[in-house]
């Protein structure tokens, strides 16, 4: 009996000895989000514009027409389509005799669904290790308001537990949110001061806050995490005047309905466009030593948790420019 193309539950590729597609299966189509008739034909480097997690162009490196002549292809891996939208891809380079020219190149194309279920569970199983560990670390962590009130300096090996929970509570869908009026200008003022307050000089900051704010109902300690960890960013690895704008705007998953917005951004050098995408991926760290990678990858987090959205772009003064919009969140009985 003959199996069709379509009929294949993962996505199928096929490029000629030319570099052309000759097949682009259904499944395919649908992970890619390009209809098949439009990749038929094309090249295979612009049906399937694949990077690495690096940013580089998946096919220069791989090259599979022109490279070494005893490649056979590469197993499953992980590789990144247009959007920073994540796929894992394993591809064989069929030769008529060995050493000989590749006459077609084979691409099987997955989702990443099934790992990140499997992902979720393992970080379920960490969340609840984690509390439990926690448990003792709180009691101790409360014995001095010192160490209540510097918590959130302490190094990445000392800090590393909240990491872990905020981590596994994302990954499993379960991060609380325990929401309370927030002034969120005042949050933002409280911010600067404590960079004052370490020395950093006044005129490094712009604050400009908005008449007529909405009341925002939000989760204060974790909003304040989203603060310090993008005011951070732009102070650390930014340049020049850090600007933070707080003004009202639309919600992002109710349009009409009132919300919050926040920018932050700096006159540094910014962030490449090609690694735009992955920004608030795990473990990103572009081109800077030091840190875990991890913040950025949290503060999306808690701001999706919010129901919020968070997107960075290039300031106009060419640095980096973080906004997160939150609706303001107010219980049923203020409605």
């Amino acid at each position: 009996m003959e199996v069709r193309p379509d009929d294949l539950p993962d996505g199928l590729v096929v490029a000629d000895s030319g570099g052309r597609v000759v097949c682009f299966n259904a499944a395919a189509a649908r992970i890619t989000g390009r209809p098949g008739n439009e990749a038929l034909g094309s090249p295979l480097q612009t049906a399937l514009p694949l990077e690495d997690l690096d940013g580089r162009r998946w096919w220069q490196l791989a090259d599979p027409y022109h490279g070494l002549a005893i490649a056979n292809g590469h197993p499953e891996r992980n590789l990144l389509l247009p959007g920073g939208h994540e796929v894992l891809v394993a591809a064989r380079y069929v030769r008529s005799r060995p050493r000989g020219p590749v006459e077609r190149v084979v691409v099987t194309l997955r989702g990443t669904e099934a790992r990140r279920r499997t992902e979720r569970s393992h970080a379920e199983l960490i969340a609840t290790v984690a509390h439990e560990l926690r448990s003792p670390l709180t009691s101790v962590k409360g014995f001095t308001a010192t160490l209540l009130a510097k918590w959130e300096r302490f190094t990445d090996d000392q800090s590393g537990l909240e990491t872990v929970l905020d981590i596994s509570r994302i990954d499993s869908g379960r991060l609380e949110i325990r929401r309370q009026p927030v002034d969120m200008a005042a949050a933002v003022r409280r911010h600067v001061e404590g960079h004052l307050a370490a020395g950093r000089p006044a005129d490094r900051f712009d604050i400009r806050i908005a008449d007529a704010l909405p009341d925002l109902w939000a989760d204060a300690d974790k909003i304040d995490q989203v603060l310090a960890n993008l005011l951070e960013n732009a102070v650390r690895h930014g340049a020049g005047t850090v600007t933070i704008e707080v003004e009202p705007a639309s919600s992002p998953r109710e349009p009409g309905e009132k919300a919050t917005a926040v920018t932050v951004s700096d006159e540094g050098p910014g962030i490449p466009e090609e690694s735009m995408s992955r920004v608030f991926t795990r473990f990103w760290r572009g081109s800077r030593r030091g840190g875990t990678g991890l913040g950025l990858y949290i503060v999306k987090g808690i701001v999706e948790a919010h129901g919020g959205v968070i997107t960075v772009n290039r300031a106009p003064a060419g640095g980096a420019r973080f906004r997160f919009i939150l609706p303001v969140g107010a219980p049923a009985f203020l409605a």
